[in-house]
């Protein structure tokens, strides 16, 4: 299993591990020692086998030279590696971490079967498309960047949960605003500039807000006094109850987060974070937008104001709120991760003379 450094790219692996654990397979992971890999792959009972690489984008030349030079090194080290773990197959989710032993593994005509889950792949899946066994994708238009009939649209692994979520209790018009566990800056500021507003408005609303640790303190001292109902929340452990509870959704546009809006057929106001790579944020949210199923905003545009407006204008309109939530609902996808690891077992088998 090849892919680290953040939680979008190392958690939909671990589900596909564990479908391929059942499946009475082992499984090895490849990661850093500063990426999450380092936490969640021990913590969910998997080996961890750590390399040294980084990426190549947006560097200076001295920089960008040295991870080159890693990148070549630790490919040349996963050949000794190999000989002793003799993969049958590799599993990737993109990124950098996934350079060395998906190039080692092409090089060795090992089967590579990558999970893209943004509507734009990767530099790395962008540069290896032509020699994957199968790409598993998330989005109907990413087909065209690989070679036809190697693509399945299987979705991102999504929590159970999300795919059935209880009716939402009747109650106030509710808005959930997360810009992710660390919070984002533009999606806090914009909110607490928008509380007058909304009581000035006395429009009838209530606000569940994850704000990160960093502006947490400050924003749930404020809120208590702002006059509005709802909850600050420094991080929401149960996400697919504040799902649940909620008409509306603000958040970013990564590739975990709009498989959740879409599994649970939620409406959203997607913000894309502006430094994402290769602008993929951008490009999800630009495919929902296509789809229906949400309004887009770019970070810069962003504020108080707007915020105020766009739910206003939709919880005025609950017929356009309806036809978004279920426009999401048509972009999702059930089963993914173990579908993943039944392709992933399947690319290992040879295949037979009676079935050509």
């Amino acid at each position: 299993m090849a892919g680290g450094g953040t939680g979008g790219h190392v958690i939909p692996a671990i589900a596909v591990a564990r479908e391929v654990t059942r499946m009475g397979h082992e499984v090895l992971f490849v990661g850093t020692e500063r990426g999450v890999e380092n936490k969640l792959v021990p913590a969910a009972g998997f080996r961890l086998e750590k390399i040294r690489v980084g990426g190549l984008k947006n560097l200076g030349i001295a920089t960008r030279i040295s991870s080159l030079w890693r990148l070549l090194t630790e490919t040349a080290a996963q050949f000794s590696y190999f000989a002793e773990w003799k993969p049958a197959a590799i599993f990737s989710m993109g990124g950098y971490v996934a350079g060395p032993p998906v190039l080692a593994a092409l090089i060795r005509r090992i089967p590579v079967v990558v999970m893209e889950p943004n509507a734009v792949p990767g530099a790395t899946n962008r540069g290896i498309a032509r020699w994957v066994k199968r790409a598993l994708i998330n989005f109907e238009e990413t087909r065209r960047y690989f070679p036809p009939g190697r693509t399945e649209l299987t979705g991102l692994p999504v929590r159970e949960e999300f795919f059935h979520l209880p009716e939402k209790p009747a109650g106030k018009f509710t808005v959930l605003i997360t810009g992710g566990s660390q919070g984002s800056r533009t999606l806090n500021e914009a909110a607490r500039q928008a509380w007058p507003l909304f009581r000035e408005a006395n429009l009838p609303i209530r606000l569940i807000h994850q704000t990160g640790s960093p502006m947490y303190e400050q924003l749930s001292a404020e809120f208590c006094k702002a006059g509005l109902s709802g909850e600050v929340s420094e991080f929401i452990a149960d996400m697919p109850a504040a799902f649940a509870q909620a008409d509306l959704i603000v958040c970013r546009a990564g590739a975990g987060a709009v498989s959740e809006l879409a599994a649970a057929g939620k409406p959203s106001i997607l913000i894309p974070f502006p430094f994402a790579a290769d602008q993929h944020q951008l490009k999800n949210a630009e495919a929902f937008e296509r789809a229906g199923a949400a309004r887009l905003s770019l970070d810069k545009d962003w504020n108080a104001q707007k915020f105020f407006e766009a739910v206003r204008d939709l919880h005025q309109d609950r017929a356009t709120l309806k036809a978004m939530g279920e426009s999401a609902r048509k972009l999702a996808h059930s089963g993914a991760a173990r579908r993943a690891a039944q392709i992933l077992i399947d690319v290992t088998q040879p295949v037979s003379v009676d079935s050509v």
